[in-house]
């Protein structure tokens, strides 16, 4: 039996050897690339932490201790540790275990994670609550490096600061978020290295040991090594030690002697810690040193290769298509550029595409800024991501009634990676904000047609969501035009109102319905907000019940502004969508399913409700 094999609680790692720890993590690497290449999910951000992870629940009971993880993706080999093994075959499937820290999972897991940039403000608020209460334990928040390009850390870390927070920061430093980090620290932390002087140093001593054979370039390697770990400790030492936080750095991360050391002598500390340490994502496993961000999330072995083109990349090709006719088209992303399918646009207009890393706030202030400065910014940010700029969003873009596109990628149901990342509020949320026009793609055709209005015709602010997943070939029966629906299929017994993907779905599910005699009208509401009030009330005219299908949550979605209007003519209107809650994880169609959006319960609760 191996020593993964054995361990069914943290306690069991607390007195193993060093040559165990070794083997330990040799056991745990293989068992994630094993599993997560089954199961899918994080892999490389797992595998450059294994060391750091298992020091930590060596020096720590985090049964009474607190570690709070940034994003949460890189919690696998804690979940390991904590007792989860034999559930891992189920990570990210339906009623299994999530890819995220999840309170209700276990007790190791102490607060929520699925965005970036929020452990150390949590570990701040339980540092004072455990204070005020007395209690004795320690707090440890864990966080990559490319969080720390999100403005809620710099805030939580000068809070700490001036405070003197009794909390311990482990700072991962692997230099990638999931793609290569940017922004001004990242810049800090490494601005020795274009010093002439140092340069043309480093250059002579380099030359001349590589030509002492084996033995002088195996030292030049040691040197530049021990050049590389100086000269980001003397960069980030004065700044954390400015704001009042103790800096320790920089530590091999793979080293779990030395971490642990380390880990032991601040466990107790009543005053704020920074630990620096320096990993390589994907460790252990070549294809992801290699291809850190390729394998940053991989999908399942056993899922169906999809070759039909998908939302995120038809995006990328219109953008870039768009742009080489007006020259004033920038593209924003939040550390997104090859995940909202900018890369193409980037190799094409690297001067117009602005990757800001994790910072949705500034990205959307930036982009009003650009757009005030006469230019057309298109944002480019995953729906879930988007909730982060909500105040930006109506107080610098909307309420000055600026041309900037947001580009939603991701909208609706996303599946594996669950409650955290799901998009099924941005109709909500958006669709109440005034001058905000929403458009919701249900096929290429009109996704292209939508992109030029967006971009080239609209005057304000405009909204494009669209979902994970391949793009409908679907052809329009019309151009598109805002505000205007378009009507599909004609018929007489009800109306059936659908936006973006569930567009198709309702088509299918009037064609199983005329199966039964039930004759359906399927109108596709292109326009969101302002939505086409004439279509809605010709059907209200028509029909006694009508209905609406959404991959949202029915409040303050489509199928509320639907029913505003058609109260007014007492016809009953059906929502089809999400509820009001929070999605667990789970295969897309499983969860469609579910929640009964599928085009045969479509169909059933159809037929049901016009018995």
């Amino acid at each position: 039996m191996s020593i993964l094999e054995k361990i069914t609680s943290p306690e069991d790692i607390k007195n193993l050897t060093l040559e165990e720890y070794k083997v330990l993590s040799s056991e745990i690497r293989d068992f994630l690339i094993k599993n997560v290449l089954t199961t899918g999910g994080h892999l490389a951000s797992n595998l450059g932490v294994v060391e750091l992870t298992i020091s930590l629940h060596k020096v720590f009971d985090f049964s009474k201790d607190r570690i709070i993880f940034d994003v949460g993706h890189q919690s696998y080999v804690h979940k390991l540790l904590t007792g989860r093994m034999q559930s891992f075959s189920t990570l990210r499937q339906l009623n299994g275990l999530s890819g995220f820290p999840k309170r209700n999972e276990s007790i190791y897991d102490a607060f929520n994670a699925g965005h970036a940039s929020t452990s150390i403000s949590a570990a701040a608020g339980m540092a004072r609550a455990r204070d005020l209460n007395n209690e004795n334990h320690s707090v440890v928040a864990f966080i990559g490096d490319g969080a720390l390009t999100g403005g809620m850390t710099f805030e939580a870390l000068n809070d700490i600061g001036q405070r003197k927070s009794g909390v311990i920061i482990i700072l991962n430093d692997n230099e990638m978020s999931i793609e290569q980090n940017v922004g001004g620290l990242s810049a800090h932390l490494s601005k020795l290295h274009y010093n002439p002087k140092y340069k043309n140093t480093k250059s002579a001593i380099s030359d001349f040991l590589n030509k002492r054979g084996k033995v002088g370039h195996n030292v030049a390697e040691f040197l530049e090594s021990v050049r590389d770990k100086f000269k980001l400790a003397t960069m980030a030492a004065p700044y954390f030690e400015s704001i009042g936080i103790k800096y320790i750095g920089i530590i091999d991360g793979h080293n779990i002697e030395e971490l642990s050391s380390i880990l032991e002598k601040v466990k107790d500390t009543q005053e704020p810690v920074l630990i620096h340490t320096f990993t390589h994502k994907g460790h252990g496993y070549k294809l992801a040193e290699e291809n850190p961000d390729r394998y940053h999330g991989v999908t399942a072995n056993s899922e169906q290769k999809d070759n039909n083109l998908k939302y995120s990349d038809a995006f990328g090709d219109i953008l870039e298509e768009l742009a080489h006719v007006n020259d004033k088209i920038v593209a924003i992303s939040a550390a997104m550029v090859s995940g909202c399918g900018l890369s193409k646009f980037y190799n094409k207009f690297p001067d117009r595409t602005f990757d800001v890393g994790i910072a949705e706030e500034h990205a959307v202030t930036m982009a009003a800024g650009i757009a005030a400065g006469g230019l057309i910014p298109v944002v480019c940010i995953y729906s879930t991501f988007l909730q982060r700029a909500y105040d930006q969003i109506i107080h610098d873009v909307c309420m000055q009634n600026l041309h900037v596109v947001f580009a939603i990628d991701r909208a609706g149901i996303v599946g594996e990676d669950g409650e955290t990342h799901q998009g099924i509020f941005d109709l909500s949320y958006l669709s109440h904000i005034p001058n905000m026009t929403i458009l919701a793609p249900s096929c290429y055709d009109e996704f292209k047609q939508m992109m030029d209005y967006a971009v080239n015709k609209c005057t304000g602010p405009v909204a494009v969501r669209y979902p994970k997943g391949s793009v409908s070939s679907r052809v329009l029966k019309s151009d598109f035009i805002v505000s205007k629906s378009e009507t599909i299929i004609t018929g007489n017994d009800t109306t059936i109102f659908a936006c973006g993907k569930m567009t198709d779905v309702a088509i299918k599910a009037a064609d199983i319905l005329s199966k039964s005699n039930i004759s359906c009208t399927v109108i596709n509401l292109a326009t969101v907000k302002p939505i086409d009030v004439n279509c809605i009330e010709e059907a209200c005219l028509k029909n006694k019940t009508i209905f609406t299908i959404e991959d949202n949550i029915t409040a303050g979605g489509v199928g509320d502004i639907v029913c505003s209007i058609s109260g007014r003519y007492r016809v009953k209107c059906v929502k089809l969508g999400f509820p009001a809650e929070f999605i667990q994880h789970g295969k897309q169609n499983e969860l469609f399913d579910i929640y009964s959006l599928t085009s045969e319960k479509i169909a059933d609760i159809i037929s049901k409700e016009l018995e």
